[in-house]
């Protein structure tokens, strides 16, 4: 995989992920024309699939529901990095099959529109040349986020 940055700040709340005024209509193409609208007015019109967003403390916060790590994923992003996440959150990203890193140190160095790419669990910036070990992941979540998420991965079990 391989995109571009999208950087934000700490704080970010499932409400500025996607505002609750559109969760009437939960359809990804919903979710994705308004994913980061009221913190990121050109978020839904420049992200690509395969892009990043880079978040600072507390990526997450707020309410509990799934359509926020829901939007991101149907935004394309291929994954978030953060130097902390909202346990709901994670456990939310994780359960659709989105990919998080836990990194101050890389959320601290890539900036806005830097270009990442990941191989053999190494994240490149291709714009600084820096390169960064992936933080170990538990075998279990490893395994949902291969198969695409938690229900898809109960199915390959069964």
């Amino acid at each position: 995989m391989s995109g571009k940055v999208f950087k934000y700040g700490d704080n970010v709340n499932t409400d500025v992920i996607i505002p609750a005024r559109y969760l009437n209509d939960a359809s990804a193409e919903n979710l994705r024309a308004h994913a980061m609208e009221d913190i990121d007015r050109e978020f839904a019109k420049s992200v690509q699939p395969g892009d990043f967003v880079v978040g600072g403390y507390n990526f997450g916060s707020g309410s509990s529901r799934e359509h926020a790590p829901l939007a991101l994923k149907a935004s394309g992003v291929a994954a978030v990095i953060a130097k902390s996440f909202a346990r709901i959150f994670f456990r939310n990203a994780v359960n659709i099959g989105l990919y998080l890193i836990e990194s101050a140190q890389m959320a601290d160095e890539i900036n806005q529109n830097d270009t990442l790419t990941i191989e053999n669990d190494i994240l490149k910036d291709l714009t600084t040349g820096r390169s960064y070990p992936l933080p170990p992941m538990d075998e279990h979540v490893k395994n949902i986020l291969k198969c695409g998420g938690l229900m898809e991965a109960v199915k390959h079990e069964s």
